[in-house]
């Protein structure tokens, strides 16, 4: 199991380190904008091939460690779904909304039963992101229906 994950892993690491090693690169900059994204990637590649090379003791007790519960399954794929309407809508609707909207449907889905808090949370979460972003770090999200 690890050789594979570990070939999985590595095939990843190299892709990534190849698109980014094609970030433009800035002139006048002391720390460019592909280091982390060449660290990154480079750490990963390094961790892949540690796996790879690893002794796989496959007990008993790692199996059970692996079955996942249906209900556990049903809960990542919803949320998954979630996370992808969210990602598809971001741009059309901007960025406060669908956050907010994200953090609501995805707690009420897992199973948290207080609205209030939900929708205290939901709001103010995004609300403190956005302002950090824009006014802060001078980083435009999407607006969307927004015109602000």
């Amino acid at each position: 199991m690890n050789r594979k994950i570990g070939l999985i892993l590595f095939l990843i690491s190299a892709g990534y380190l190849l698109m980014s090693y094609q970030l433009p690169t800035y002139p006048y900059i002391p720390v460019d904008a592909d280091a982390i994204p060449i660290t990154l990637g480079w750490i990963l590649l390094v961790l892949s091939v540690a796996l790879f090379f690893s002794e796989d003791k496959d007990t008993e007790e790692q199996k059970a460690k692996r079955h996942i519960p249906k209900k556990d399954v049903k809960a990542i794929a919803g949320v998954f779904v979630l996370a992808l309407i969210f990602i598809t809508l971001l741009e059309v609707v901007g960025f406060f909304i669908m956050t907010a909207l994200f953090i609501f449907s995805s707690s009420k889905f897992l199973g948290y039963e207080n609205n209030l808090v939900n929708a205290i949370v939901s709001v103010c979460f995004p609300l403190i992101l956005y302002s950090i972003f824009v006014f802060l770090l001078n980083i435009n999200l999407p607006q969307g229906v927004m015109p602000f």
